[in-house]
């Protein structure tokens, strides 16, 4: 698939991973072929790069009169600047649409409002570029704190939402921050919308061979939905538009196509953001890139009754997967923290 012809169907692609290393060699060189327009990061990927590339033990080792806190905010806040910096340009030239990069508060401040507000503003201070994103979780404390930063001239990056209505909630935070905000224009936001974890966590469920058919439908049903959502809430919004960001698009089941969360999920106003090797696969496919979403939303809703039907009971699981995703991030911040205490010894 032409990463081109995607991002004039409406999707822009967005890279879900970030080191030291890469923003020398492969990020440049995505940028100038035109296949990412932007960047997300968060704590698990965070881990897996200060934990794993060896371009950062140089610069643990010189700061290591800090607290394993104090380095790695130091050195996330670095690479996003970085990485803010080779975006500019795109920054620049889609009137701050796409060249976003995303940086996530603490994720042991889920349940936080206060101090998620604190952090968000933090941030976005110390990496000082105005393509940051600053992505807060949609947890019930998030809500508020979308609010307020939003409200304050931050633009935010929403995470974690996995229901249809957690994501009704997240448009009405933004709404009310954009509305609240002295100089909206200049405020951009995405809201992060999880998909294959819910088919992770469904499909364990159909167990009876006659539910079959209805495995790795779920994900891509309950997204389709949010983009209907997404049309409803803002067809009379006044200012920018928070666009629906697929998250979480690389594949779980081995059996599934690589691509199937990126090419069932196209529609305008829309980004994806995908892990590397799900990217290169788009690259590689045959795919006819136009919009997938907006035809198939009656389908979709049929889709999420007969799941219904069959005993699939979507708020409870929405509900542990935000629960769940919440913790994971947690433990990957957690053991990076361990890991960087151990590394200063």
């Amino acid at each position: 698939m032409k990463i081109t012809d995607l991002y004039a169907a409406g999707t822009s692609t967005w890279l879900d991973d970030l080191s030291r290393a890469a923003l020398t060699t492969t990020l440049p060189e995505r940028i100038a072929r035109k296949e990412v327009f932007g960047v997300t990061t968060n704590p698990a990927i965070f881990q897996a790069a200060i934990t794993k590339d060896p371009s950062y033990k140089s610069a643990i080792e010189a700061n290591k009169h800090l607290s394993a806190e104090e380095i790695v905010e130091k050195l996330t806040t670095e690479d996003v600047r970085d990485a803010c910096k080779l975006f500019r340009e795109i920054y620049e030239v889609t009137g701050g649409i796409d060249g976003r990069v995303s940086i996530e508060v603490d994720p042991r401040l889920a349940h936080d409002t206060k101090r998620t507000i604190e952090q968000a503003e933090r941030l976005w201070k110390i990496v000082d570029q105005p393509n940051l994103m600053i992505k807060i979780p949609a947890t019930r404390a998030g809500l508020p704190a979308i609010t307020e930063v939003i409200a304050s001239g931050i633009s935010v990056n929403v995470t974690l939402i996995f229901s249809l209505s957690r994501y009704a909630e997240v448009i009405d935070a933004y709404q009310a921050g954009i509305e609240k905000c002295k100089d909206p224009s200049k405020v951009h936001s995405v809201a992060s919308f999880f998909v294959s974890r819910l088919d992770a966590a469904v499909d364990k469920q159909l167990t009876n061979p006659s539910h079959e058919h209805l495995k790795g439908r779920a994900a891509v049903a309950n997204a389709r939905m949010a983009y209907e959502l997404y049309l409803e809430k803002f067809k009379n919004f006044k200012f920018n538009h928070q666009r629906p960001l697929w998250a979480s698009t690389g594949v779980k089941d081995p059996a599934y196509r690589s691509t199937m969360y990126v090419d069932t999920l196209i529609a305008p106003n829309t980004v994806n953001t995908m892990p590397p090797a799900t990217l290169d696969a788009v690259i590689a496919a045959v795919i006819e890139a136009k919009d997938t979403i907006t035809p198939n939303i009656k389908s979709a809703a049929d889709e999420l009754i007969e799941l219904a039907k069959v005993g699939i009971d979507l708020a409870a699981v929405t509900d542990h997967l935000e629960a769940d995703g919440v913790e994971k991030f947690m433990s990957s911040w957690e053991s990076l923290l361990a890991e960087v205490e151990h590394a200063k010894q």
